[in-house]
């Protein structure tokens, strides 16, 4: 899953930022309001952690444009106004959850989980093609009930395709969701991924029937 953090703060952004790519999400950094809804209205996020008091734009002003412009990616409100009309704006601008600062990671880590499980975001957390099972909640992967050992990154990419299954994805749409927006890479950066996922969930299992599957001139996908 992709997280947009929009935070002034350095400190608290490369804390945020740190603690859930320990977690497998991919994430991206905006350190103004400005910066945030360019990054939000562009980007293609699974939930966006958002600040109130930024330079450019404030907090509310980003997360109201957003729904303005029928951009519905969950919006987690993270501040130090704790006061409960603050919460009741924040919540009536548009946001789906509102964090008070200071706050435990462990709970932020919990409350974005929630966000991404709600069913208008179509997030499962199991993630099954033919026999090959991806869990979010336990990053774990089992192909005919055998554990499968995945990097953080192939992680990401096999439950970006899962999340996908079915569909021709781009080389393009594989990077843009998968690795963060300031990473340097290139088309080929893919074709290793893919291929070292072969390795991992294809090669192993055969004569079982092929799980990753590339069309040439699109891209690839996951299933039949």
């Amino acid at each position: 899953m992709k997280v947009l953090i929009v935070e002034d703060e350095h400190r608290i952004a490369a804390s945020i930022k740190t603690g859930l790519e320990q977690e497998k999400f991919t994430t991206d950094v905006a350190y103004t309001g400005t910066d945030g809804y360019d990054l939000a209205s562009t980007g293609d996020y699974d939930l966006i952690i958002l600040d109130l008091m930024l330079p450019g734009m404030d907090g509310l002003s980003v997360c109201k444009q957003l729904r303005t412009d029928k951009i519905h990616t969950p919006v987690l409100i993270l501040t130090a106004k704790s006061q409960i009309q603050d919460k009741v704006t924040g919540l009536d601008t548009g946001a789906d959850d509102y964090l008070t600062n200071p706050f435990s990671f462990e709970e932020l880590l919990a409350r974005c989980r929630a966000l991404t499980r709600r069913p208008q975001n179509s997030l499962n957390q199991l993630l099954v093609v033919d026999d090959l099972t991806l869990d979010t909640s336990q990053f774990t992967v089992t192909r005919n009930h055998t554990s499968v050992s995945l990097s953080s990154k192939e992680f990401s990419l096999l439950e970006y395709l899962l999340r996908h299954s079915h569909q021709i994805l781009s080389k393009d749409q594989i990077i843009t969701h998968v690795w963060s927006y300031e990473s340097d890479i290139l088309p080929n950066t893919v074709e290793v991924y893919i291929r070292n996922l072969r390795r991992k969930i294809d090669l192993p299992f055969r004569p079982r029937p092929e799980l990753i599957h590339t069309v040439r001139g699109f891209g690839y996908k996951i299933g039949d």
